[in-house]
């Protein structure tokens, strides 16, 4: 498993609408993969493999793979005369998980290191009543210990993102950003897992931006392929962990990939859903089918771009989703490779 790889993926900043350096990243890593490399207007990043066998009639089926690019984050929206900066946020953030962080501030200039806490008293000479208060969002400021002098390398506009390292515990992987590097990660391992694989589908491959905000990339591009078959690559929950209900937790982690199933944003295809099904199980890839009662993903873009196609969620279950913690269980991360290979080498 190519953790270098993953580990540079996720450590790379890009907030929706600021995802050029993990473009810039995957370009790299890609440029021997695909038969063409295209960046569309809005920054999403498309990927075509021609089939490599005639079709049996007509033109190839053509396979889209959504695997959006950013993360959730901050643009600054104010700095004050002291040099404190008041940021907005770009996708969803539970505040709770916000106290203390140590952030990164990437500018023109370069990336500054800062720390995040909001605004108010310290627990020294605040009331009982005002330690209840949870702040939101926009209550937070940043210091990046430069004072007036702020001002002169920040602007409103720049990304702010978590710093935090990607770190291996146990069979785990955490990460601050495996929602969704681990759907980049696997866009690039699908097709290496490849290799000369004669496969007879047209494979498209679409590192999309601003998934965070409203699935806005993958809806251009989606337009721009019109997939017979799209393909969500994403995170899900993995609420089997303390607290939750069972029937809340979506997926256990170490039980394989996440087949995709419903969320708030598209249904998948009845017959695709059997197809991936049979598939895991003649290969004997573990996997779970998942719901979500509320959220969306790439792949109702795919669905409903055009003509519309099918769709379905190829999903890892991620414990402390949208936190700096995030973490996956490696065996369910290659179980979603191996079916990806699986489905790619017979579609």
């Amino acid at each position: 498993m190519n953790i270098d790889l993953l580990r540079r993926l996720c450590e790379t900043p890009g907030v929706p609408g600021h995802e050029h350096r993990v473009r810039d990243l995957i370009q790299a890593e890609i440029k021997d993969l695909f038969d063409e490399i295209t960046v569309d207007a809005m920054g999403s990043l498309l990927c075509r493999r021609d089939s490599r066998k005639a079709a049996k009639k007509g033109s190839p089926k053509k396979v889209m793979l959504l695997c959006h690019m950013d993360e959730i984050g901050f643009l600054v929206s104010h700095i004050t005369d002291k040099g404190f900066i008041h940021v907005q946020p770009v996708g969803g953030f539970d505040p709770r998980n916000l106290f203390s962080r140590r952030v990164l501030v990437s500018t023109d200039e370069g990336d500054f290191k800062g720390v995040m806490n909001p605004g108010g008293k310290p627990i020294h000479i605040s009331s009982a009543e005002e330690r209840k208060k949870v702040p939101e969002p926009k209550d937070f400021v940043i210091d990046l210990g430069m004072g007036e002098n702020t001002r002169d390398v920040v602007k409103v506009g720049d990304m702010v993102t978590m710093d935090e390292p990607l770190i291996e515990i146990g069979d785990k992987i955490v990460s601050k950003a495996l929602d969704n590097r681990i759907a980049c990660w696997l866009g690039i391992e699908a097709i290496r897992g490849l290799g000369k694989t004669k496969h007879a589908c047209e494979i498209h491959v679409v590192f999309t931006c601003q998934e965070e905000v409203g699935m806005r990339g993958a809806r251009t591009a989606a337009f721009a392929v019109n997939p017979d078959v799209g393909l969500g690559i994403d995170t899900t929950l993995s609420c089997d962990t303390p607290g939750v209900p069972e029937q809340d937790r979506t997926t256990v982690q170490g039980e394989g990939f996440g087949l995709h199933v419903k969320d708030s944003s598209f249904i998948a295809d009845r017959d695709l859903v059997k197809e991936f099904e049979a598939l895991a199980e003649k290969a004997k890839i573990p996997f779970q089918r998942t719901m979500l009662a509320a959220g969306g993903q790439d792949g109702a873009a795919a669905q409903q771009a055009a003509a519309g196609a099918k769709a379905v969620g190829i999903v890892v279950g991620t414990r402390y989703i949208h936190t700096v913690t995030e973490m996956i269980h490696k065996t369910d991360l290659q179980a979603a490779q191996d079916i990806l290979v699986a489905y790619l080498k017979q579609a």
